[in-house]
């Protein structure tokens, strides 16, 4: 760690400089304890329906014991994962930690390419698919180790008749599950009761087991499975709940989730650290729908909701999004990309609850930076390093840069991966030889210890020699009333290299051009205004919400 850590005298009361990572050994452990606590408070619920802790506990002892005593697979054995938020998530996900094996959480939206690879990088034994989904996977089974396919309605855990309604709807009135057959499949719920039959032995699960693979860095090339063992889980599990743990009231917490608990974000600030709280996690599981996410919004009295920046956009451009009862609401945190400035002055104006931004990645489980909870406005920072994390700023050749010059930020502590599934050079690659995680964002720190996020190393646009960070004009444009989301990206020019442009989809459909162009004039130096300006209806999204620049930088032809 480095000496000087002056983020240390910004913490809140209350938090520590360190965590305890070792109070439990393994992300099943901080289940256990949970429901020894809070066995009859709800844990989860979805589409009317919740399951009480104890309830969770049992039917993830019946898929465990499935996984063992069925399928005789071994321990470290993966499991792919592949559900949107319902309640068979959480069920399955302790099952898989519970039985000794590892999660591989799979994105449901996935392509059949895209799902070929991480299965048969993984080597995955089983997956449990959600029926909408099930056709992808029956397109590259066979090019894969998979040996049992599990498949499941959105309605079998909601009882019956609203189960049944719910796989009827969705199958014949929304044509919403295409046909597959895949040979050999097992519903869900025969699993569970499989399960039952079988004692579940017990674990010898150890910190350093793999928890989850997940994958990531599929912006830059082929996705990597990034190994995050019990401890990395456990540890930013602590961090976070530590951080946040001041203002939360054990076993009264409901906390809306509708980033999905397959995305590491979701997955460790809403699953986990409000497991421990003992608190509900409310599962959103079609976020998208914006009318019906506001209209099940009204119908719940939550403390806290977590989000990236388009979701807290969409939400607030929503009719009947101010007629919710904020009363309850205590925590908002805005990560998995930038906040922006008019988002987050919105949301504190609509909800009187700050939009907090919050810091990390896939390898660092995720949260690396927090901003403090007690926090009046926002700041534009990603936050404090938290409890336990150390962090730094490195130029090229690896040397730490003093306050307020910009060269990429590096972290080290706990919850660092142990490094990408059976890729040591491209591990090596990421995480040096003093264990520092090179994050490949741009940033620099303040003398209070507070870190900026100037951009992705990948993603600056370079003008005539001077460096223009994306991040800078978008949130300059999203200032306009009339703009509803815009992405800024590089483009090819004979004179100066590259030029800047924006994508926007617009909130007024009387926004143009020229208005962009005048307000960008008044607001940045010459070289970073845009010179040209595209209107879109939307822009290209991952299934979290985050934009893709990518995507809009591959439309341009290159010389």
């Amino acid at each position: 760690m480095t000496a000087e850590r002056p983020w240390l005298k910004q913490y809140p009361e209350g938090v520590p400089a360190t965590i305890d990572v070792d109070e439990f050994p393994s992300v099943v452990s901080v289940l256990e304890n949970a429901i020894s606590h809070f066995s009859q408070r709800p844990a989860f619920s979805n589409l009317g329906k919740s399951m009480t802790y104890a309830e969770i506990d049992e039917a993830s002892r019946h898929f465990a014991a499935y996984l063992l005593g069925e399928l005789k697979l071994k321990k470290g054995d993966r499991v792919a994962i592949m559900l949107p938020n319902c309640l068979q998530y959480p069920i399955a996900t302790f099952g898989v930690l519970r039985a000794g094996l590892t999660v591989v959480n799979t994105n449901p939206m996935y392509t059949a390419r895209e799902l070929r690879h991480q299965l048969t990088d993984s080597g995955a034994k089983a997956i449990l698919v959600l029926d909408n989904f099930a056709h992808t996977v029956q397109e590259v089974l066979p090019d894969t180790q998979v040996q049992q396919v599990v498949t499941t309605g959105l309605g079998d855990m909601l009882g019956f008749p609203k189960g049944a309604i719910v796989n009827f709807v969705l199958k014949y009135i929304k044509k919403m599950v295409p046909d597959y057959n895949i040979p050999g499949a097992i519903r869900f719920k025969a699993t569970l009761s499989l399960g039952a039959k079988h004692a579940l032995p017990e674990s010898s699960i150890t910190p350093d087991d793999i928890a989850f693979l997940q994958y990531t860095g599929g912006t830059t090339g082929v996705a990597k499975g990034a190994m995050l063992t019990h401890r990395n889980m456990v540890a930013n599990m602590q961090q976070a709940a530590t951080w946040v743990g001041t203002g939360v009231k054990p076993g009264e917490e409901v906390i809306i989730t509708a980033l999905p608990l397959y995305h590491i974000f979701a997955l460790t600030a809403n699953g986990l650290v409000f497991m421990k709280f003992g608190g509900l996690n409310h599962l959103i599981t079609n976020p998208r729908d914006m009318p019906g996410f506001v209209k099940e919004l009204k119908s719940v009295r939550f403390t806290a909701i977590t989000g990236v920046n388009t979701l807290f956009n969409g939400l607030l451009n929503t009719p009947g999004f101010d007629e919710i009862d904020f009363s309850a609401l205590h925590l908002t945190l805005g990560g998995g990309m930038a906040v922006q400035r008019s988002v987050a002055d919105r949301w504190k104006q609509a909800t009187g609850c700050t939009l907090v931004e919050a810091y990390g990645l896939t390898e660092t489980s995720p949260a690396a930076c927090i901003n403090p909870m007690d926090l009046k406005d926002y700041n534009g920072a990603i936050g404090l390093p938290i409890p336990s994390t150390d962090a730094c700023i490195k130029d090229e050749d690896g040397r730490i840069l003093p306050v307020g010059e910009v060269g990429e930020l590096c972290i080290k502590g706990p919850q660092v991966m142990k490094g990408y599934w059976q890729r040591p050079e491209e591990t090596a690659a990421a995480i040096d030889a003093d264990g520092w995680l090179h994050t490949g964002d741009m940033a620099r720190m303040d003398e209070q210890g507070y870190f900026y996020i100037v951009d992705r190393k990948k993603d600056m646009i370079l003008v005539s020699g001077f460096n223009v960070y994306p991040n800078e004009v978008e949130d300059v444009i999203a200032m306009m009333p009339g703009v509803l989301e815009v992405a800024a990206v590089g483009v090819p020019d004979e004179k100066s290299g590259e030029i800047v442009k924006v994508v926007i989809v617009k909130k007024d459909p009387d926004l143009t051009e020229d208005q962009v162009k005048a307000h960008a004039r008044e607001h940045l130096t010459g070289y970073k205004h845009p010179r040209i300006v595209e209107f879109r209806t939307e822009l290209p999204k991952t299934n979290v919400g985050k934009i893709l620049r990518r995507e809009l930088r591959d439309e341009v032809p290159r010389a």
